[in-house]
């Protein structure tokens, strides 16, 4: 008896026992769950044998590649020394020397380290960390968070309350804080002929006004810089975040910077940031941190911020948040193998030419009669459907298009994940110009099988 798991077998395994996420699980009813037995480079192979190019990396976390070597080895070598320790009142080399070389990387001025688990957790630590800072500052009325329209930060309450995509967030309303929300400077929105710097800072003015009212109650302002990824991958212009910067300083409320996605080199440079030459006072940082090999997220902060904390215990002024895997040398091992690749191998230069190809390979996107827009910040590449190009009419959403387009392009094995109506590649960066100039070509198959009717 032939005993090889194949798909159907592992499917039917699954779906007897797991809730998967961001899933309507019934979907699977009619839209098969593929198991995925082994990954290698860009490629993932299911148990009857298919691969799939992964153009997503993997919900945005995978940089150089499933089962990289280099990653491997380092993970291997950690195991046989420490496998985990708490860090309270304990350390070890991989936190130590990850927390260095990431301050050495990031924008000047920010000098410590705190770790956790994932991105979600980073931005709670950020929050945290702000409102906590002016309470300790005797500044306790500093209270709220201003965030975009259009954003997000992740799933845990405080992270979704800052967030802004109804799909996300609205069924949790009544658990969330209150927070206020300004225009996002998504240049989807701009006026014809005007430009992506103009209408950034047109949309700056709204969030200047807001903390002109209520900055005295104002802890912190948090953003993605450049790109509002799970708002459909909508992008702004780096003059955003260089006005912002002076913004918060003028009306002296912290800057949060949710790196989580765009950060180490899918926006061009290692950090979005440093596009528009700002420093934030947190910088949140987590997926592609180990190369989307373990999950580990890290906030950066200022001295100034610190110092706030740095007190006698007994007038309880500590940050008392924690993981039970907080800095876990495994993850630490995988991030700092992730940093030698950066080092060595001159991953940005060669990002800057496969993102020319991406651009050069779906250029004739822009001029189909249902894409609304072909916008790019460096390895992340969005294509938005709309059923009326003149007047970017979208189609209404239980159509699901987009799905369409994911069907397609798995049947010609490719890895797509619409956002909605959007189609989007954020490839590992070991991605050929061959494997690019397919990828165009099946998106554009599935982009005609999807508008056609």
């Amino acid at each position: 008896m032939n005993m090889t798991p194949n798909n159907q077998a592992m499917m039917q395994r699954d779906l007897a026992v797991l809730w998967h996420p961001c899933t309507q699980m019934k979907d699977h009813e009619t839209l098969p769950l593929i198991p995925i037995r082994r990954g290698q480079g860009v490629w993932l192979e299911d148990f009857d044998g298919r691969q799939y190019l992964d153009a997503i990396s993997s919900w945005w976390v995978n940089l150089f590649g499933h089962a990289n070597p280099r990653i491997t080895a380092a993970l291997q070598q950690q195991l046989q020394t420490l496998d985990h320790v708490l860090l309270a009142g304990f350390s070890h080399a991989p936190a130590i020397e990850l927390a260095e070389r990431l301050i050495q990387l990031a924008p000047p001025g920010l000098q410590r380290v705190f770790y956790a688990d994932n991105g979600s957790s980073a931005i709670e630590v950020a929050l945290k960390m702000s409102y906590h800072y002016w309470r300790n500052s005797g500044r306790p009325d500093k209270s709220r968070f201003i965030t975009l329209a259009n954003s997000y930060h992740g799933e845990t309450l405080g992270a979704l309350a800052v967030g802004n995509v109804a799909l996300y967030r609205d069924t949790y309303g009544p658990l969330l804080m209150p927070t206020l929300t300004a225009p996002s400077p998504d240049c989807y929105h701009r006026a014809p002929g005007e430009t992506w710097y103009d209408y950034s800072l047109r949309r700056l003015a709204d969030m200047e006004q807001l903390l002109e009212q209520h900055h005295h109650a104002v802890a912190a302002v948090i953003i993605e810089p450049l790109v509002q990824c799970a708002g459909n991958m909508r992008m702004y212009d780096p003059v955003y975040l260089t006005r912002l910067r002076q913004a918060c300083d003028r009306y002296q409320v912290h800057l949060i910077a949710d790196e989580i996605a765009v950060g180490f080199g899918r926006t061009g440079t290692m950090f979005a940031c440093e596009q528009g030459g700002i420093t934030p006072d947190f910088l949140c940082l987590a997926k592609g941190l180990t190369g989307g090999c373990l999950p580990l997220s890290a906030t950066l902060t200022t001295d100034t911020i610190y110092q706030a904390f740095y007190d006698d215990y007994q007038n309880l002024t500590a940050f008392l948040h924690s993981h039970s895997y907080t800095g876990h040398p495994l993850g630490c091992s995988a991030a700092l193998a992730t940093l030698d690749i950066f080092a060595g191998d001159q991953v940005l230069s060669r990002n800057a030419a496969l993102a020319q190809v991406m651009r050069s390979a779906t250029a004739h996107l822009a001029d189909h009669p249902h894409v609304a827009e072909v916008r790019q910040h460096g390895m992340i590449l969005a294509i938005e459907m709309v059923q009326d190009k003149q007047t970017r009419t979208p189609y209404p959403w239980q159509q699901r298009r987009g799905l369409r387009v994911y069907r397609h392009a798995l049947q010609q094995g490719v890895l797509l994940r619409p956002l909605g109506d959007v189609i989007y590649f954020m490839p590992p960066y070991v991605i050929t110009p061959e494997q690019i100039t397919m990828l165009a070509r099946v998106t554009t198959e599935g982009i005609e099988l999807a508008t056609r009717d």
